[in-house]
């Protein structure tokens, strides 16, 4: 346990908020932003976890977090970059600003957060502190339908690589690449079975592989610059 909060981007639903509570199981303190009010949040706040709104499709929005997470806490144990915007291509004239819009949630907020908030990553006493980056498998193949999303979250692959040699040896900075890991509400068994089949494992395994390998790179001294992937074994197929 740390008494310096733990920052997750997009922490009310799914991946980011399972990783929130199971944190907060380990009595961490944490802070989670989020984009909209939803029920769910209720229920953390609840917890004790700290839930600041955060608009990260412009710049003004991106700052304004950064000074009310300063203004909420004077120190940050780590970082989780979880915040997602998983947004097909467009092919109108609204175009540019999908890929802009992705460019501003995957890469411009965790680069702008990553150098406003270091002084607080400096202000914690505990002898590890970590960034980590929320990627994604399809960086490593590209995507028909999803080539912004794609290009912008191998932007923060990039990144990830940048600020690890920026930061060492204070900071360590790592990112988590994940697959299919959970199904959505939509998603019928005749998906579920297809998406199986794309991975050795053959299993859509859960939000828990995550928070697992969240707590390896937080517990690993010796561990920065690493692109974890977690997405059952794809480049077998």
């Amino acid at each position: 346990m740390s008494a310096s909060p733990i920052l997750i981007t997009g922490g009310a639903q799914r991946l980011g908020r399972h990783c929130a509570e199971r944190l907060r199981d380990d009595d961490h303190t944490v802070i989670i932003s989020y984009r909209r009010e939803r029920p769910e949040l209720d229920a953390l706040r609840e917890r004790g976890i700290v839930t600041l709104k955060a608009d990260f499709s412009s710049e003004a929005g991106i700052l304004d977090f950064i000074a009310r997470l300063k203004a909420e806490t004077r120190s940050l144990r780590a970082i989780v970059h979880n915040a997602s915007d998983w947004a097909p291509d467009s092919m109108g004239d609204d175009a540019g600003a999908n890929f802009e819009r992705l460019f501003r949630v995957h890469m411009q907020a965790p680069y702008l957060i990553n150098l406003h908030c270091r002084e607080l990553l400096d202000a914690c006493s505990e002898p590890q502190r970590d960034i980590i980056h929320m990627t994604d498998y399809v960086v490593r193949k590209g995507s028909k339908k999803h080539a912004a999303y794609a290009a912008t979250k191998a932007g923060l692959d990039n990144l990830t690589l940048s600020f690890a040699a920026m930061y060492a040896p204070e900071i360590q900075v790592n990112a988590i690449a994940p697959a299919l890991i959970m199904l959505g509400e939509g998603d019928d068994e005749t998906y579920a079975e297809k998406a199986k089949a794309k991975s050795a494992m053959q299993m859509v395994p859960g939000p828990g592989v995550i928070y697992q390998s969240l707590r390896y790179l937080l517990d690993n001294r010796y561990v920065t610059g690493v692109i974890l992937p977690v997405d059952g074994g794809r480049h077998l197929r």
